[in-house]
């Protein structure tokens, strides 16, 4: 019996993907490195909780709307550029015809071969094949900007609410290093789901992602120690 070979490609992931992780990541970074550098200031629990709340929903807010604008900038670009590419197929068919077949023989097509190719796929959706093979846009790469502030944003609060809680409960005393021990360990976690969703190794992604998050932890809470102030 013969069996179909399956293939199982992540790509169609990344949109999403990168904003999700971005948000989760900052969202735990942003707001435990705040909650550490007040507590390390020798403020009460209300101030520390407070403060959490505040990052919590500023920064979702600042990540919808980043994130918002600049994927929709990129949005701009490739209608733009699809635009043009689209003027120029009505304007200069044959030229656009021996462009795309050079994408394809310099890949390695016969020029022959590949000029029957560049007809072909031109004759079914010519803008959709320049778009892929000369500007690099498909549907699984296309920006997607409310996507992309909407993941951002709640992500963002999924993983500023981690620290948060940690906060609200853990004795004063040992709040600093509680909150650090459990970010530091939120996103290890982080890391590997990020990973394992987009196919790439585990634990490379999970000590790049802690390493930087104690670092900054560490940086705010030497400065609201220092300074006697929220970093």
């Amino acid at each position: 019996m013969s069996r179909l070979h399956q293939e199982r490609h992540l790509i169609q992931r990344i949109g999403w993907l990168r904003a999700a992780v971005l948000g989760a990541n900052d969202g735990i970074v942003s707001t435990a490195s705040l909650i550490v550098g007040v507590a390390a200031a020798s403020q009460g629990r209300s101030e520390i909780v407070v403060a959490g709340v505040a990052a919590l929903v500023a920064g979702a807010m600042s990540m919808a709307a980043g994130e918002y604008v600049s994927v929709s900038s990129q949005s701009d670009t490739e209608r733009a550029d699809l635009s043009r590419e689209k003027l120029e197929l009505q304007t200069q068919p044959e030229f656009e015809l021996q462009e795309l077949a050079g994408f394809y023989a310099d890949r390695g097509v016969e020029p022959a071969l590949a000029r029957q190719v560049a007809a072909q796929l031109m004759a079914r959706d010519a803008l959709g094949a320049h778009a892929r093979a000369e500007l690099g846009i498909s549907k699984v790469t296309i920006a997607k900007p409310v996507q992309a502030a909407f993941t951002s944003a709640l992500t963002f609060a999924a993983g500023a609410s981690l620290p948060l809680l940690v906060a609200a409960v853990t004795p004063l005393p040992q709040l600093t290093v509680a909150v650090s021990a459990a970010s530091i360990a939120f996103l290890g976690f982080l890391g590997g789901v990020g990973a394992r969703a987009g196919g790439a190794p585990i634990w490379k992604a999970v000590a790049r992602v802690t390493f930087w998050g104690a670092v900054a932890m560490a940086i705010t809470a030497g400065v609201g120690s220092l300074f006697g102030v929220a970093a």
